[in-house]
């Protein structure tokens, strides 16, 4: 179980697939792991920004960085690239799953295409993308998987319904998988940031007025990026930040009439 975890924790010349790395918390992700020495496969729709990544990786790693176009919401393209992956650039050591996207309207007046989409997006092509990745790591018994869940799976408030819905299943899928895979020898860990200063906001809420509201408290995405590269090689099951919004999930479980109150009020429903 788990013992060739720690040869992870040197990532020179390992190769990282990251999801979603043309921009946001995968882009910084995707620096952090060059800088420690990683190759990596950068995969995402936009090829031009992840070309730009791409070169910033090289500079910072003097090694590989693999630019791969992938649409996660297509299966086929998810078999078909990686089985390109993992055919020309090698075995993939660490996978990280930072594609996906959010919409904050009620649940009652967004059209379900807008849901459909976030699930096809946040939960199914994260599995697709793990389950492929996750067969060749069982025939090597080594790997490390992060998938980027949320607070909002923890924490549900208003005009989040979808988007907390694709959360709490990406964490349901991975606390699961996570019990599967520990005996092959391959280590899944959820991430669930609260808000980070990213463009995820300009597609969540175009107005602009729920980031401004919570701008003060917003995380530095760059410290969630250190805090996943430093958990590489490591049996860490999550990482929660901001802290303090763990110790309030603790607390909703603890009371959850008062936390349904809380979740409600203004502090939280500010989008």
């Amino acid at each position: 179980m788990l013992a060739h975890l720690k040869e992870l924790q040197n990532l020179n010349s390992k190769l990282v697939l990251i999801t979603g790395a043309s921009s946001g918390l995968g882009e910084l992700v995707a620096y952090e792991m060059a800088e420690r020495g990683a190759n990596v496969v950068l995969c995402a729709r936009n090829v031009t920004a992840l070309r730009k990544v791409a070169e910033k990786c090289k500079s910072l790693s003097q090694g590989n960085a693999y630019v791969v176009k992938l649409d996660v919401s297509d299966p086929k393209a998810i078999d078909q690239q990686l089985g390109h992956v993992l055919r020309d650039f090698g075995p993939v050591d660490v996978l990280v799953n930072s594609a996906g996207f959010g919409i904050f309207e009620p649940f009652q007046t967004m059209p379900m295409e807008k849901v459909e989409a976030m699930f096809r997006v946040n939960v199914l092509g994260l599995m697709y993308v793990t389950r492929r990745i996750a067969q060749q790591m069982i025939t090597r018994n080594r790997g490390q998987i992060f998938n980027i869940a949320s607070v909002a799976g923890k924490i549900a408030t208003p005009k989040s319904t979808a988007y907390s819905a694709t959360k709490f299943a990406i964490i349901g899928f991975s606390n699961a998988l996570r019990l599967e895979l520990r005996p092959l020898g391959i280590q899944v860990t959820t991430v669930n940031p609260g808000p980070m200063a990213t463009n995820f906001f300009k597609q969540a809420d175009p107005s602009g007025n729920y980031f401004e509201s919570v701008k003060l408290l917003a995380l530095s995405p760059q410290k969630v990026a250190r805090q996943i590269s430093e958990a590489v090689g490591r049996r860490r099951r999550e990482i929660n930040a901001p802290l303090y919004m763990e110790v309030i999930h603790r607390g909703y479980e603890l009371f959850p009439n008062l936390g349904d109150y809380l979740a409600g009020s203004s502090f939280f429903n500010r989008k």
